[in-house]
């Protein structure tokens, strides 16, 4: 076992460990690619100000996230296919999750389902909604949601339509993965995959096949989404949304001003500054650029979240410095999860944890909740550089 000291490290291992289709899906991006580098790219551009003579001593990363308790400010972003990048991989994360004290999050297109997760937690886990056309299963799925305890609704707006990434289409992605001879020869150098895809029956979209009439295979899975994303969906069907699930409800895909004015608007209880880890339009700014705008102009009045390039405690303080309350991690658990299942995602929040507790010691700071703008240094971050649209002074 090689020794594991950063998310780069896991990512390096899943590569070897999970076969090429489902890395891919994780690891890649719409079109040239150039949102999914920034997210991560944008973040190293920020500095922080190293402190010296601090008291170092009594430090906490805790804090909430629309009121729940958190370890940290950190949570496991919902990612489609979960299960396909290690057995079981919903449950493993989920279990991962409770046991460091941070919320999980569940996709709609998640292999393992809503069921399946309230089986292996005792905390109450978040769900992901997409909107559909079929109004009867949207229905039926946030009264499973609410029958699993789901203590948040996680609502997506930026998947209306699917944007064009490459990696999938030349792959041919499925789930689980089709008998062509390539796939079938990047099998075989995956064992430790293969064998624990052997041992589980959860090998489908476990929220979906089953639970809509005439979805019984993949064959036809395939057919209903791609009918199914709704290309109309408006600011109605979110206030629809809302007073059918009734509890607290988190918009995510928010990546403009007047869209964060409208996110409050609707009553919802927290936004999230994401451009769908830059999966979805292609040239949009990174999600840590547009994080200051929109927390100048909203951070008063709804809680404010962000996802996108998080690989390191690092990425997640200085997320918390330009008013993030919260961040989401995909790529960095899933790479985890694809070297190491369990163990792997609890790897990767303990080595997201240490840094984020070291760096904010090293910046003057004993607990994350005093943590702002003051640890950054100007002119390195959005609102502070030429050419930058946040339109705030430096501290």
């Amino acid at each position: 076992m090689p020794v594991i000291t950063c998310i780069e490290d896991l990512r390096v291992l899943a590569k070897k460990r999970v076969p090429r289709m489902f890395y891919d899906y994780a690891d890649s991006g719409s079109w040239t690619e150039s949102t999914y580098r920034a997210n991560s790219a944008d973040f190293q551009a920020i500095k922080l100000r190293q402190r010296v003579a601090v008291n170092m001593t009594n430090r906490s990363t805790a804090t909430q996230m629309v009121g729940v308790p958190v370890a940290m400010p950190v949570a496991i972003a919902p990612t489609g296919l979960t299960g396909m990048q290690h057995a079981d991989g919903e449950i493993l994360a989920a279990r991962a999750a409770e046991k460091f004290g941070i919320p999980f999050t569940l996709s709609t297109m998640s292999i393992c389902s809503i069921e399946d997760i309230a089986a292996h937690t005792k905390a109450p886990f978040w769900f992901q909604l997409y909107v559909m056309r079929d109004r009867d299963f949207i229905e039926r799925l946030i009264e499973r949601a609410r029958a699993a305890r789901c203590g948040a609704l996680v609502l997506t707006l930026d998947l209306q339509i699917l944007g064009q990434r490459h990696k999938d289409i030349k792959n041919g992605l499925s789930a689980p993965p089709k008998p062509t001879l390539a796939n079938l020869i990047n099998l075989m150098g995956k064992p430790r995959w293969c064998l624990g895809m052997l041992g589980t029956p959860r090998r489908q979209f476990g929220n979906i096949v089953g639970h809509v009439k005439g979805v019984e295979n993949m064959g036809s899975l395939s057919e209903w989404t791609a009918k199914q994303f709704d290309p109309q969906l408006n600011w109605g069907d979110v206030e629809w949304i809302k007073k059918r699930w009734g509890g607290k409800l988190i918009l995510k895909g928010i990546q403009d001003v007047e869209d964060a004015r409208l996110a409050v608007d609707s009553g919802a209880d927290a936004l999230i500054v994401s451009n769908h880890g830059g999966r979805q339009l292609d040239g949009a700014e990174s999600s840590i650029h547009a994080l200051p705008r929109i927390v100048e102009a909203v951070g008063s009045q709804i809680e404010v979240h962000m996802d996108g390039g998080i690989r390191s405690g690092q990425d997640v303080l200085k997320a918390r410095a330009l008013g993030a309350r919260g961040c989401y991690i995909g790529r960095a658990f899933l790479y985890g999860l694809g070297a190491m299942g369990e163990a792997g995602v609890s790897k990767a929040l303990e080595i997201i944890h240490k840094e984020l507790d070291l760096s904010m010691a090293f910046c003057g700071h004993t607990q994350i909740e005093t943590v702002d703008r003051s640890i950054l240094l100007p002119g390195t971050y959005p609102g502070t550089y030429p050419g930058s649209f946040a339109g705030s002074a430096p501290p």
